[in-house]
This record gives C-alpha cells, sequence and structure tokens, in this order.
C-alpha cells in the first residue's frame, strides 16, 4: 500500500510539471474554433452562413484586416466548415462545424494532409507557387476539399502572382484558396477580383472587455473593470493583442485585485489623468509647471514619444467631445475620461485645439528625429504654453485692422516665439490699382468681362470676340504665342513665338471676316512687337503681388507670423470682394477703392 501512495505522489508531481512546462499563453487557449466563439465580425458570419445555407461558396476567399483580428482563425473555421462531416459521419458542409469528426479535429490539431496552410512570408517564389499548383490537381486524400491557406499573401513576388492567376481563375471543383493578408493594397487587383472579399473589422472597445472578463473569470484572475477596459483599449481593436496584455497582467498580479493603476504600471501605459493635467497646464500658459511635471515622468521612466501621443489622444478626445457632446455620456469609456473631457472642452475653443493637434502632431515627427527625445518633448511644451497667449490669425489680422497698421496683438508682442505652425493668409485686399505699363494692357479674366463691339478697335476686343464665340484654341494661341506688332482697325501685324502653330494667322484671318463686317487682312513679321498676352499677364501679377506685400497693413501680419504666406489677393470694389483673385485685373472705376 505505502508503494502505490508513493507512486500517486510521483505521478502527481510528474503532471503537475508537465502542466508547468507546457503552459499554452491565453491567445492560443482562447482561440476561436467555430463561428459562434468568433467576436466581433457579425457581417462576415452572415454572409459566410447565407453563402453555406443557399450553397453559394466561393472557390476564394480573400481576408484582411490588422493584425490579431481572426484572419488565420477563420481561415481554418472555414476549412472545418467545408470538411466537416458530423459526429455520424455522414453530414455535409455546414457553417456549424461539429468539432467532433475526424476532419474537424484533424485540422485543430493541424495534421489534416487536404488542408495546407503556407507562410508566403517565408515563401514567396513562384516555385513555392508552381509546388502548390501542381497538388492542385490531384483529389484530396481523404477529406471533401483540398484547402490551400495562403498566410501573409501580400508577400507574394508579382512571378509567383502571375503563375497562381490561371489556377486561381479556374480551380478543380475540390479545391477551395483562402488568403489572408494585411495590406490588402499590395495584393495585384487581378488576384482580387478573383476572390470573395471579408474585411475582418477592429473589435470594439466594449465586446473586447466583456471577452477578456469572460477569460479572467474562467481563469480566475481578479481585474477590475476598469483595468480590463484600459487592457482593451491598450489593444486597439485586436483580440490577440489584448490577450497576450491580459496574459501578461495575470501573470504579474499572481492572484492579487489589479486596478487600472496596476494595470498601467505593469504594462507602462500613461497615466490618463496625467495627460489631461500636462495637457490642461500647457493650455493655461503654464511652461514651467508643464515642465516640471514632464521632467518628473521621465524620471520615473516615461517614454517622451509615448507622452506626446498621450497628449494627441487626449487632444482628439476633446475634440469629439465638442463636436459631439454625446460621447461624453457613453458608458464604454471611463469616468474619469468623460467628466474631465466635458471639463476641458468647454474651456478650450476648437481653435486652439485644432493648432495644438497641429503642434503636437508635427512635434512628434520632430521628438522622433531628435538626438534627444527628452529635449525635443520640452521645447514643444514650451510651443504650447505659448500658444495660449497668441492670437488666431485671422483675430491677429481684425486687431490690425482695427488698431491701424504696425499695432501689436493684445495677445502677446510681435516678436513671440514661433509656434511651429505656418499662417497662411487667405485673403488680402489690394490697396490700389495696378498702372497698366505693358504696351497691350487687360488680362483674360478682363479681356473675359469685355462685350465684343461691332467694330473691333483693339487686341482685346478680338480676343473677347473669339471668347464670346468658344473659339478656345485659336484664343490660347494667340494669348500666348503671338507678339502684336501693329493693330488698325481692318490690319493686323503679328509675330509667331518659336514653336507656335504656323496656322494662326489663317485661323485669325478667317475667323475676322467671318464674325465681323469689316475686311480683315493678317500679316506676319519676323521681328518687333510687344510681349505676349501671358507674359504682361504675369507682369501684372507681379507687380500686384510687390504693391500687396509692401503695404504697411501686410508688413505688420508678416512681422506678426514671419512664416505666413500670402495665398490669395482679392481685389475690392464699393460691394465688397469680387470673384477675381490673384489673376483679376482692377478696372480702372475700382481703382480707388481697392
Amino acid at each position: 500500500m505505502p508503494d502505490d501512495t508513493s507512486d500517486q505522489d510521483l505521478a502527481s508531481s510528474e503532471t503537475s510539471q508537465a502542466v508547468k512546462a507546457g503552459y499554452e499563453v491565453l491567445a492560443r487557449k482562447y482561440r476561436p474554433t467555430d463561428f459562434s466563439s468568433l467576436i466581433g465580425q457579425d457581417v462576415m458570419v452572415r454572409t459566410l452562413t447565407n453563402a453555406f445555407d443557399s450553397g453559394r461558396l466561393a472557390h476564394a476567399f480573400v481576408l484582411t484586416g490588422v493584425r490579431g483580428v481572426g484572419k488565420t482563425t477563420t481561415a481554418r473555421i472555414i476549412a472545418k466548415a467545408l470538411n466537416c462531416v458530423g459526429p455520424g459521419g455522414d453530414g455535409g458542409a455546414t457553417i456549424e462545424p461539429c468539432g467532433q469528426c475526424e476532419f474537424c479535429t484533424s485540422i485543430a490539431a493541424d495534421r489534416l494532409v487536404d488542408v495546407l496552410e503556407m507562410d508566403a512570408a517565408s515563401r514567396t517564389g513562384v516555385d513555392d507557387v508552381r509546388e502548390l499548383i501542381e497538388g492542385v490537381r490531384y483529389k484530396p486524400v481523404s477529406a471533401r476539399y483540398k484547402v490551400y491557406i495562403i498566410d501573409e499573401v501580400h508577400m507574394l513576388s508579382r512571378n509567383a502572382f502571375n503563375a497562381l492567376l490561371k489556377t486561381l481563375e479556374e480551380p478543380p471543383a475540390h479545391v477551395k484558396f483562402i488568403f489572408a493578408t494585411t495590406e490588402i493594397r499590395k495584393v495585384p487587383v487581378t488576384v482580387l477580383s478573383r476572390c470573395q472579399r471579408f474585411d475582418l473589422r477592429r473589435v470594439e472597445v466594449a465586446t473586447l472587455s466583456a471577452h477578456f472578463t469572460m477569460i479572467a473569470d474562467k481563469e480566475g484572475a481578479k481585474l477590475t473593470s476598469e483595468a480590463i477596459a484600459l487592457i482593451a483599449r491598450a489593444a486597439d481593436g485586436s483580440v490577440r493583442d489584448g490577450q497576450s496584455l491580459l496574459d501578461q497582467t495575470i501573470a504579474t498580479g499572481a492572484g492579487a485585485e489589479l486596478n487600472d493603476a496596476d494595470v498601467r504600471e505593469i504594462l507602462g501605459l500613461a497615466d490618463r489623468e496625467r495627460s489631461f493635467d500636462l495637457l490642461e497646464l500647457t493650455m493655461q500658459g503654464d511652461a514651467a509647471g508643464a515642465l516640471a511635471m514632464m521632467g518628473e515622468d521621465y524620471a520615473n521612466g516615461a517614454d517622451p514619444i509615448i507622452v506626446l501621443r498621450d497628449l494627441l489622444d487626449v487632444v482628439h478626445w476633446l475634440t469629439r467631445v465638442k463636436v459631439t457632446p454625446a460621447v461624453a455620456d457613453d458608458v464604454t469609456n471611463p469616468e474619469s475620461d468623460r467628466v474631465r473631457g466635458a471639463n476641458l472642452a468647454g474651456q478650450l475653443p476648437m481653435a486652439s485645439l485644432s493648432r495644438a493637434w497641429q503642434m503636437l502632431l508635427k512635434g512628434l515627427q520632430e521628438a522622433q528625429m531628435a538626438p534627444s527625445p527628452i529635449q525635443a518633448a520640452e521645447m514643444i511644451l514650451v510651443r504650447l504654453a505659448y500658444l495660449s497667449d497668441l492670437p488666431s490669425p485671422a483675430d491677429a489680422v481684425k486687431s490690425l485692422q482695427t488698431g491701424g497698421a504696425g499695432s501689436v496683438p493684445s495677445g502677446g508682442p510681435a516678436s513671440a516665439p514661433n509656434t511651429g505652425g505656418r499662417p497662411t493668409v487667405k485673403a488680402v485686399a489690394a490697396v490700389g490699382g495696378v498702372p497698366q505699363h505693358a504696351p497691350q494692357t487687360g488680362a483674360e479674366t478682363a479681356l473675359q468681362k469685355q462685350v465684343a463691339q461691332p467694330e473691333l478697335r483693339n487686341f482685346e476686343q478680338v480676343i473677347a470676340l473669339l471668347d464670346q464665340k468658344n473659339e478656345r484654341i485659336l484664343r490660347t494661341g494667340l494669348v500666348n504665342n503671338v507678339h502684336l506688332v501693329n493693330f488698325q482697325p481692318g490690319k493686323i501685324e503679328l509675330r509667331l513665338v518659336t514653336g507656335a502653330a504656323s496656322d494662326i494667322p489663317q485661323r485669325l484671318y478667317k475667323f475676322l471676316n467671318e464674325h465681323t463686317d469689316t475686311r480683315w487682312s493678317v500679316a506676319l513679321a519676323k521681328e518687333g512687337g510687344d510681349q505676349t498676352l501671358a507674359q504682361q499677364e504675369g507682369a501684372r501679377k507681379e507687380a500686384l503681388h510687390a504693391k500687396v506685400v509692401a503695404h504697411p497693413l501686410m508688413q505688420s501680419v508678416m512681422e506678426t507670423f514671419p512664416d505666413a504666406e500670402i495665398e490669395t489677393i482679392r481685389v475690392l470694389n464699393d460691394d465688397g470682394p469680387t470673384a477675381e483673385t490673384l489673376d483679376a485685373f482692377p478696372d480702372a472705376d475700382t481703382e480707388e477703392n481697392t
């Protein structure tokens, strides 16, 4: 009897050691085995269910989505569904594989010879695909279908894709292809057009939280709902990533109850409350306080890049609350986010949030390239702090207009540090007209306004008549390729630029004599002539731009925003801005009112 007890103790010890040595991670232990346990992909499951019920099964499927949403798992479940024969061995293809028949168990154990799984990341060449195609000709050994699962199919070479096309278009009836990829754009369109495509969605935070809660309960782990929600958000829609984070958290907790603060410390996540505090300090203009908080976080091991990303996330959350206040009432979001988000979003204008987003986004790129990320992050916080004292470009222009040329905005001195943005002056009123320096005056937009007279008295009226008659090709040739040498009613002398169409004079002669009552002659000169109308227009634009830049109001704006650029100039008249932009030519009657 003692010998039996000793043997039992020895067997128990060996079993315990085997269990410890063979620990299975949560991502594999709770991997879905059928569509009922696949979470977050209801649309795909519904489509496949209808396809199985109606017998309309495609010969090729392509599954795409971010990492960890179940692409390869879905491919294996489809392989089971295609080959399942039921517990009695007489069933057909079904959306609900039994999991008990020889084919279901063999596929789950990855030992069914008729289901071949190929990793395209390591077998990318055309020879690998040719080997696969050779096996397509042969019928399954024992299963109903021979299923080829190609993971990361976008990694195949171009020649490999080409070798696969013919077989993929007309495969034997006993063959099914299932492709999985995270980079659907890299898969040739010729391949996609031969497959039924399913886009696997990122799993929502609420769905992940419920799933992780179920796993934690089964594992006997004690985590608060806030801790579970934090893991679900950190998973970023990926079930596998979330399960790995949950596995790490459970292993670290060692049976103790864990809250969200513990999870942040275990996973190295930033404290959300401190992110709110840091943003609030910077938006209040407290640069010293912001730098002190950043220094504390850095001393405690925080990554400056992660801190900036968290600030971007907070700004995005505040913007969402600002635009759609209902999200602050969504119970799936943490209570601290909802309360702090609603309060802070009510204090900050949309313009400040938008500028903060732009500066943080640009600053994040700078910090990633900087030799010292912490120094770059501190400089970004200083910029944000100064941002709270600076007016928006629109407010600065209004202040300059009301305070007179050269006045300084109330938000800060003109010499305040550049915040890193590049505000663009969208519209500036031109002061004064631009005199007509060129012999042949008038721009294309002004010519379009002129009305053709019964008698054409200048070259501009000829261009206007071409516009009126919709002779676009001839008009373009005259504007860009003709130097006017002499113009008299009934007689035109011109010189063509090098490379211009030689039939322009003949076409102009024919047009004028068909559409006017005057007998016209068009002569071709070899030298002389004014600038082309296009050249005159370019000179006019430069003169108008120089006049605007020299204006005192514009100089004040440029001093306030050194990196600003003039994008558009609109000419004003008594009725306000006209439709003309930089191409506009001020008429004589509006020149004094511009």
